[in-house]
């Protein structure tokens, strides 16, 4: 009867209060936007440096006030490229002097992690290797090209996946929805926050 009320008790105080994960290797961030929370789970044993790094821009608070500003679907590529679809975020557009000013995050490909492009997977941005830094999107839909080797990078070493949405894919499709004109939402989905859970 003990066991039973401290379960209940637990279970009750979760949903007030939010829990952490229960596995220090995937630690838990929500996403708090406009248009709802989005809960990722990160995996630091399989990309420990890209995580080690966005946590590092979590914890300093660099995504208040961000946004999700550009998103990838059918109808904005260029013809003849191969399909992505995505939603991207974070401080490019709220503060772009803090998001140039970062070094580089190395460059972990998905053969090295093991951690593909799916749908939900979140990633970072960047041009070519070792350039990443506090930008990252989120795959609607599965995306191969995404991986090492795949189609969308012309360097073939992909993006850095350190990721997985665990709640909240209807808010990713919510906003994948928004107007937008030319890849860019128009206006930008206002990121409030990233915490850890």
């Amino acid at each position: 009867m003990r066991s039973l009320f401290f379960c209940l008790f637990l279970a009750f105080f979760c949903t007030l209060y939010g829990c952490h994960s229960g596995n220090p290797d995937k630690p838990h961030i929500i996403i708090e936007t406009e248009a709802g929370d989005i809960e990722v789970e990160l995996y630091l044993k399989q990309a420990p440096k890209t995580v080690a790094a966005f946590l590092s821009f979590v914890d300093s608070g660099f995504y208040k006030k961000g946004s999700f500003y550009r998103v990838l679907n059918a109808d904005n590529q260029v013809t003849g490229a191969s399909g992505s679809r995505l939603i991207q975020g974070g401080i490019w557009k709220t503060n772009h002097s803090k998001a140039v000013a970062l070094s580089g995050v190395p460059h972990e490909t998905t053969q090295q992690t093991g951690i593909l492009h799916k749908n939900g997977t979140i990633s970072l941005a960047r041009e070519k290797p070792g350039s990443a830094g506090s930008e990252f999107f989120i795959c609607v839909g599965d995306q191969p090209g995404f991986d090492y080797g795949g189609e969308n990078n012309p360097d073939g070493q992909g993006y850095a996946a350190f990721g997985q949405v665990v709640r909240g894919l209807d808010v990713v499709r919510a906003i994948y929805e928004r107007p937008e004109n030319n890849q860019s939402f128009t206006p930008p989905v206002s990121i409030d926050n990233i915490i850890r859970k």
